[in-house]
């Protein structure tokens, strides 16, 4: 199951791109996340990531791995032993000194959960991307220097 948010920043692609490029950045805009940590890497492809994340009163350790990183693109994988998850952004500009963000966050739990997640998290998970929107929208105006 996915969800998926287009939206608009008053900031420039280049900002916003290095901005979110640092999956740390998590720690500011996800409203989910409790904490991530950079556990090895440079920030570039192949970087980890530690993140522990609350959705629906549970808390979960996920490890995340930069698997795109470009100034266009930005792709996050992670894993542990019950879920894989891929954070994928897509950023293109949107008139001068603005950004457009795709976000799209594809959710995997393994078979017989994937059958049954949509009936119960399909409304959580749209909630909580909205709230996403909202706060990575605030916090890339007050972080990312204006154009």
């Amino acid at each position: 199951m996915h969800v998926e948010r287009t939206f608009t920043v008053r900031r420039p692609l280049e900002g916003v791109s290095a901005y979110l490029a640092d999956f740390r950045s998590t720690n500011d805009w996800d409203p989910g996340t409790v904490e991530t940590t950079r556990t090895s890497g440079d920030g570039g492809v192949g970087t980890t990531y530690a993140n522990t994340s609350e959705f629906l009163g549970r808390r979960t350790s996920l490890t995340y791995t930069a698997q795109v990183v470009e100034t266009g693109r930005l792709r996050f994988e992670g894993r542990n032993d019950t879920a894989v998850t891929h954070d994928d952004l897509t950023l293109t500009p949107a008139g001068p000194g603005s950004t457009r963000i795709r976000y799209r966050a594809d959710f995997d739990f393994g078979r017989l959960l994937n059958l049954v997640a949509p009936l119960f998290l399909a409304r959580p998970l749209s909630a909580l991307a909205d709230e996403t929107v909202a706060k990575m929208t605030q916090v890339l105006e007050e972080k990312v220097p204006a154009a």
